[in-house]
């Protein structure tokens, strides 16, 4: 598939959401179905807003954040945001999403080596990024380690009733 990587612009953003949007649902369905619904309906209720907040967050041009575009021909299939720490020389990639009909395609591994070159130029030396380990994201998971991500911390985020 062929592709170009672009900085983003601001009119980009409504394209960026619907592509979060679509890349996210079966993801956060995914949380739903494995909490139930008793807890979703409490812990998960705003879960895709609180994703699109951080998004317009990013998104500003003061947020310390930089984001590259995927674009086959005119249409935007993909983004990667990532940021850095000149204090700690740790770069960090943030709010991704590719359009779930280009998945697979090699396009997230471009979009984190375009960010990682991007890191490693602003003088970083050591890149992180934050996954889940439920099934909904073995595709990030893959992505991020042919990007070169080899070394995880395992993470559980746990809910109890009241």
């Amino acid at each position: 598939m062929s592709f170009l990587t672009r900085a983003f612009a601001p009119a980009d953003l409504p394209t960026l959401h619907a592509i979060r949007a679509a890349a996210f649902a079966p993801i956060f369905a995914s949380f739903r179905s494995i909490v139930g619904p008793e807890i979703a309906a409490l812990g998960l209720a705003t879960a895709e807003q609180e994703q699109a907040d951080l998004l317009d967050a990013i998104a500003k041009l003061d947020s310390g954040h930089a984001i590259a575009i995927a674009e086959s021909g005119s249409t935007i299939i993909g983004f990667v945001s990532w940021k850095n720490d000149p204090a700690t020389k740790i770069g960090e990639i943030t709010l991704n999403a590719v359009h779930p009909d280009y998945g697979g395609k090699g396009v997230g591994t471009a979009l984190y080596e375009h960010a990682l070159a991007a890191l490693k130029a602003a003088g970083m030396q050591l890149a992180t990024v934050g996954t889940g380990g439920d099934p909904s994201h073995d595709p990030a998971r893959r992505a991020y380690e042919k990007a070169g991500f080899t070394k995880h911390i395992p993470s559980i985020y746990m809910y109890r009733r009241l």
